[in-house]
């Protein structure tokens, strides 16, 4: 039995028949005593056909398709021209050896060519690469190193680059962002309050929101110098004039000790760089929930950007949420509980970061439990349909969060809610009227929105036709009149034709009788 051999070169496809196996007995040992030699691995393989590649770009097309043991369109014409042909009802007299065991199956399906890819194939492969630039006399010396190079570079950048989660990324380090923010602000905020209240201590009281105290401390700046003229702008800060009169009061009989103007300069910078800090927190805050709406809208919509960021960011990605069952998703979280618990042999928890969603601190101590696992329930829905929808819709979410609200009001007041099935259907339905009706309205406007050239032009038009035709008519009228006038005249013509041949008639019938009398004599 013939045994051919398919090597992917970063230069081209090559075919090699390999001869002589009966003889070797397909013995691993003897082939590698004979690769290392090119007079006797040269006796056993040859060349059959040789397939360049056309780019670079061409390259790293084949060479990722068959790492991921996909045949192409090239490959596969390759094959067919230069391998036998396979008839139908019978047996291949050959193999064709591989070293990638799903690209050999994947051929096996598509051409029905048997393909095996075992050690001894490996090894003659080997032998192959080894002695590849000899067998190929086109191939100047140094041309296959440089296009090795090129490929694995290529190749090797594809990898890095391509990431299926990159889009999941911006969450994560944002989320991450977000909670170290959190924790700075409040410490430095902290430290403000705890430094300027060494020279106005009585402001801790009347203000206690760490971003409004930085303001204010920034703005009164030495306490001294506060005077009733003070009072509108402490209002706009506070939004309350009584709490900006009571600033001011307590300012002149204030107990603080006095700052020089330089320690006043420094609490001054610090408290404008915790109020730039909160500033650029909003903000942040903000690009998270227009990512998540584009990331995961139903999840968004289901539970809040916050939660739903955090439960991608726990799980590593929108995929690994969407791969992880609703038991999972339940105890996200709250892994080390959930150890210490199986150690211990203690309760399980019953949530881990979706206890931050109201629903379950809406519901009793009684059903935290079950509206937590029903929660986590329409979380994987909504994740799933997230990660595999083609298009991005909020519409599934909020039939989801609908539907969470009907089972807290089950567990409250034990009216039934509807079932899933019916929700899922409903949602379809309605999204398939939008986009016909989107498509019917978008036909109409097509139509309605002409310019006013277009109309003008479309004027122009219509009067010449209607004076084509009114031209067209004429002529008829007069090809009309004009055969009328033909057809009475041949009228004519043939009534005086008919005239004449009357009195030939007429004459012929007396001759005739003038005949028969005297023959009758």
């Amino acid at each position: 039995m013939a045994m051919y051999l398919l090597y992917e070169s970063s230069s081209g496809y090559g075919l090699f028949e390999a001869h002589g196996l009966d003889e070797i007995g397909q013995n691993t040992e003897a082939v590698r005593s004979s690769v290392s030699d090119l007079s006797r691995f040269g006796r056993v393989v040859q060349l059959t056909a040789f397939h360049p590649f056309e780019s670079a770009l061409d390259a790293l097309n084949q060479v990722n398709a068959v790492s991921e043991g996909v045949m192409t369109d090239e490959l596969r014409s390759f094959l067919e021209l230069n391998l036998p042909k396979v008839k139908e009802g019978k047996k291949p007299k050959f193999s064709l050896g591989t070293s990638e065991p799903k690209l050999g199956s994947h051929i096996l399906e598509a051409t029905k060519i048997p393909c095996q890819s075992n050690e001894f194939v490996l090894e003659l492969l080997r032998g192959v690469r080894l002695h590849f630039d000899r067998f190929i006399k086109d191939l100047k010396p140094g041309d296959l190193e440089k296009s090795q190079l090129g490929l694995a570079h290529s190749y090797s950048r594809a990898k890095v680059k391509f990431n299926v989660n990159r889009v999941d990324n911006m969450v994560i380090q944002a989320i991450f962002l977000l909670d170290t923010l959190d924790k700075d602000i409040n410490s430095f905020a902290m430290r403000v309050r705890e430094w300027y209240s060494w020279h106005f201590p009585e402001l801790v009281k009347i203000v206690n929101d760490n971003y409004l105290y930085a303001r204010v401390s920034k703005m009164i700046d030495d306490k001294s110098k506060l005077t009733e003229d003070h009072i509108p702008m402490l209002t706009e800060v506070l939004g309350d004039e009584d709490k900006a009169k009571e600033v001011v009061e307590a300012g002149k009989a204030s107990m603080g000790q006095d700052l020089s103007p330089l320690d006043l300069i420094n609490v001054q910078t610090f408290a404008q760089k915790v109020m730039d800090l909160a500033d650029y927190r909003k903000k942040l805050y903000d690009y998270l929930v227009s990512k998540m709406s584009d990331i995961a809208p139903n999840l968004a919509a289901l539970i809040g950007e916050m939660v739903a960021a955090r439960l991608i960011s726990h799980a590593g990605s929108l995929t690994n949420l969407a791969k992880c069952p609703s038991s999972t998703l339940q105890i996200l979280g709250a892994e080390k509980a959930l150890f210490r618990a199986l150690k211990t042999r203690g309760n399980t928890p019953k949530y881990g970061l979706i206890f931050h969603s109201s629903f379950i601190g809406r519901a009793s101590a009684k059903n935290k439990g079950r509206i937590a696992r029903y929660l986590a329930n329409k979380c994987s829905i909504a994740s799933r349909i997230d990660c595999f929808a083609d298009g991005a819709t909020t519409a599934f979410g909020e039939k989801l969060r609908e539907q969470v609200e009907e089972r807290l009001d089950f567990y409250d007041k034990g009216v039934a809610p509807r079932k899933n099935v019916d929700v899922m259907k409903e949602v379809i339905e309605n999204l398939q009227n939008k986009d016909e009706e989107g498509k019917d309205a978008s036909g109409k406007k097509s139509k309605k929105k002409k310019a006013k050239g277009e109309e003008e032009e479309e004027a122009a038009v219509d009067e010449e036709k209607s004076e084509k035709k009114k031209k067209k008519e004429k002529r008829k009228m007069e090809t009309e009149e004009e055969n009328e006038k033909s057809e009475k005249k041949k009228k004519k013509s043939k009534s005086a034709g008919g005239d004449e041949e009357t009195e030939d008639g007429g004459q012929s019938k007396k001759k005739s009788k003038k005949k028969k009398s005297k023959s009758e004599e």
